[in-house]
This record gives structure tokens, C-alpha cells and sequence, in this order.
């Protein structure tokens, strides 16, 4: 009994999507955190209400700026949004971070594990801190991650920091959600060189070494001018910016400030081209065709006929019996594909 009272009150108002858009634009962050669990949560009924809200809250998003960061396990990526974040709501941004992070089941990620990372912005009144959900795929944690950036953006925050904790697809997934791609790498080029992988510095729009403080400030140097030469075998990701390497240490907040200032530069370049905007265009799209086949592995997955059916299939392919494509064929005609 107590449950469903429990149950009752959290979904009071949830019918009213007008009035929850209107708290987020005035910034109310219970509201913001209320919103962002509705969008998380599995069920339908919540789904719909999500949905009608992220559209209903469409013509308020997409002024912040987007960065993505990611980098190596021990790079210092906690402590440089810790950084990075307090320099920006210092000079008057609202920053709200986010974490893409599909195995934060086995990582032990939680709101309290963000929290205690990102001391300094844990208590600061102009940011937001929001770990991505605590179990599912990449594109399911993906997607929300999408879905709370926008009422993020719609709630007053004015910059917007995707942390990638995952390996791999994860770095691609976030560069594609956001408008400069930040890749984190240690000092001591040597062996970190080797581990440089190709996929990723393709789409970086900076690569930035920490730790450069201290005696490592020879050793950070040295790791610049190696990437540097590692990006100039690369083609860029747009023909109106040459990704830049700089040093800096998120431990003394040295190089932050010119760290920030690339990132603004990067965004006059793409505006004065036109491709932040093509670029947005595009992410949106793919964003739907994820959407949309989202949904059709959610319809395979809970049509019951299609379960039934689905063992049989996958024997018959595993046996040689039948050809992938045939199955998929049988598959597509139950979903009347």
C-alpha cells in the first residue's frame, strides 16, 4: 500500500507537461531531476510523457555549447571537469555535466561516485552534475543522455560537458551528441603513443595533456609535440579547424583558461562556416534512425509470437540450416517490415 502511494505521488503532475516545461525554464532543478528520472524510466506510460516533453520543451534547447571529453583510465578526466566546470560558472556559465557510461553496473557509477569525483562543482550553486542510468546498452544510455542534454539546455545551462566513461563505440557515440570532442592523454609520449587509437583522434577536436605540472612539465612538452606530429598524418574532421594539442593540469588550473578558449574558437570557426549547424542537423537525424531501431528491437523483444519464433531461428543459422538473410527475412515480415 505503501508503495503505490509512493508511486502515486511521484507521478502526480506528470499529466501536466505545460507546467513541468515551465519549471525547467525557470531553472527549478527538482524539477530538472524529477524530469530526467521520468525520462529514464522504462515505463510506457513515462516514456510517453517524456517524449511529450522533450517536445514540448524543442524551441528552448540547442543555444549551450557541447563538449564531449574522454580519455585513458588515471588520465584525469573527473578532475579536469572538476576544473574546467568551476573556471566557466566562475566567469558566469551555467555548467551541467553528464556521463555516458553502459557499464556503470561493474563500475560501481552512481550520483554519489560523481559527486565525491567533481568535488568543487558538487557544491557549486551554477552547475549540474548527472551520471547516465545505472544499467542498459550504449544506445539506451545514449538516448538519454541526448534527452537530458536537451532539458539541461532548456533549464538555463548554457554549456553542457559529456564525460565518456566507457571505451570504444562510447567516444563516437559522444562525439556524435556533441560540437567539439575533447581527447585527455597523459604526459610521456612513449608508450601512450602506441595506445593513440586512430578511430578516435579522427574525431577529435583537441587533444589536451594533463598532468603538466611540476617535473612533468618537460615530459608533457614532449608528449604535444608527438601528437602533434601523430595529427599531421590525419585528416581533420572539418576543413575549418586543425585540432590543436596543448598541456595543461587540471590539479593547478594552469592552461584551463586557454584549454576553454580553443573550445570557443573552435565554435566561431564552425558558425562562421556554417558546419555547426549542418552538424547539428545531422545528429538529430541519426539520432532518430537510433530511435528508430530502438524501437523495432524493442518490439522484437516483447512480441510474443516473435520470441517464440526467435530460438528456432537463431539454431537453424547456428546449424547452417538457414541463411542469416532468411531469417532476417522471417523476422522483418512477423514485424510487417
Amino acid at each position: 500500500m505503501e508503495k503505490k502511494a509512493r508511486m502515486a505521488r511521484s507521478d502526480k503532475g506528470l499529466d501536466d507537461i505545460p507546467a513541468l516545461a515551465r519549471a525547467i525554464r525557470a531553472g527549478e532543478r527538482a524539477v530538472l531531476a524529477r524530469a530526467i528520472t521520468l525520462i529514464e524510466s522504462k515505463r510506457p506510460d513515462h516514456q510517453k510523457a517524456a517524449r511529450a516533453l522533450v517536445q514540448e520543451l524543442l524551441p528552448a534547447t540547442g543555444r549551450a555549447i557541447r563538449v564531449g571529453i574522454t580519455g585513458m583510465p588515471g588520465v584525469g578526466k573527473s578532475t579536469t571537469i572538476d576544473a574546467l566546470g568551476t573556471f566557466l560558472t566562475g566567469r558566469g556559465h551555467q555548467v551541467a555535466v553528464l556521463t555516458i557510461d553502459p557499464s556503470s553496473t561493474r563500475t560501481g557509477g552512481s550520483i554519489l561516485g560523481d559527486k565525491t569525483r567533481m568535488a568543487r562543482l558538487a557544491g557549486d550553486p551554477s552547475a549540474f552534475i548527472r551520471p547516465s542510468p545505472a544499467s542498459g546498452t550504449l544506445g539506451g544510455v545514449a538516448s538519454k543522455t541526448r534527452e537530458t542534454m536537451l532539458l539541461a539546455e532548456a533549464a538555463g545551462f548554457d554549456v553542457i560537458l559529456v564525460e565518456t566513461v566507457g571505451i570504444g563505440q562510447s567516444e563516437i557515440t559522444v562525439a556524435d551528441m556533441t560540437d567539439f570532442f575533447l581527447v585527455l592523454m597523459l604526459p610521456g609520449a612513449g608508450d601512450e603513443l602506441q595506445g593513440l587509437k586512430k578511430g578516435v583522434v579522427e574525431i577529435a577536436e583537441m587533444i589536451a595533456v594533463n598532468k603538466a605540472d611540476g617535473d612533468n612539465v618537460a615530459r608533457a612538452n614532449a608528449a604535444a609535440a608527438e601528437y602533434r606530429a601523430a595529427l599531421h598524418i590525419l585528416s581533420p574532421r572539418s576543413p575549418s579547424w586543425r585540432p590543436p594539442v596543448v598541456t595543461y593540469s587540471a590539479l593547478t588550473g594552469a592552461g584551463i583558461a586557454d584549454l576553454w578558449g580553443h573550445v570557443l574558437a573552435h565554435r566561431a570557426a564552425l558558425e562562421a562556416s556554417g558546419e555547426l549547424s549542418e552538424r547539428r542537423r545531422e545528429q538529430q537525424v541519426k539520432w532518430m534512425w537510433t530511435m528508430i531501431e530502438e524501437r523495432l528491437i524493442g518490439r522484437l523483444k516483447s512480441d510474443p509470437a516473435i520470441r517464440a519464433r526467435l530460438p528456432a531461428l537463431e539454431a537453424a543459422v547456428a546449424a547452417g540450416r538457414l541463411s542469416p538473410a532468411v531469417a532476417a527475412e522471417e523476422i522483418a515480415q512477423a514485424l510487417g517490415a
